[in-house]
């Protein structure tokens, strides 16, 4: 199982490519509104960025406030969303400890899915998709000693 992870957070700049990266190639929409990873101030410009993703979380409280079971349990951490179930109602967002789903205008839920879409596009190498099994990193723009 692969998980998103993001360690070199403080490299970010703020430019939210990831977001966007999600928001377009995972859920075919150009808005920021619809991405899974969120990019926010950790207190203003001078403290640095944070990514919001999903953690993984086993068991996830969203699967169990779900009442469609448009939320299942993914193997090993995180969830499967299946937007078709899904009547908006928010349950989910409510119960995530982290506020990592994320609702647009119309109620419909964006999490992050951990498929690392987004790794590829960050400038500054703060994402990379994790391989927990075997603990190694993939992905990424980092080059040998780079800071």
């Amino acid at each position: 199982m692969k998980i998103l992870t993001a360690p070199r957070m403080e490299r970010c700049i703020g430019c939210h490519s990831c977001s966007l990266a999600c928001a377009r190639l995972v859920h075919k929409n150009l808005s920021w509104d619809t991405a899974g990873i969120r990019i926010s101030s950790s207190g203003g410009l001078s403290t640095g960025f944070e990514a919001r993703t999903r953690l993984a979380c086993l068991p996830a409280p969203c699967v169990e406030a779900c009442p469609t079971g448009a939320y299942s349990q993914r193997k090993g951490g995180g969830v499967v969303v299946k937007k078709s179930l899904c009547i908006r109602c928010g349950e989910c967002a409510k119960a995530c400890p982290v506020d990592a789903v994320f609702l647009d205008e119309t109620r419909e839920p964006f999490v992050c899915i951990h498929c690392g879409r987004c790794v590829s596009f960050c400038p500054h190498d703060c994402l990379e998709l994790m391989d927990v099994e075997t603990g190694r990193a993939e992905g990424g723009n980092a080059r040998e000693g780079a800071s």
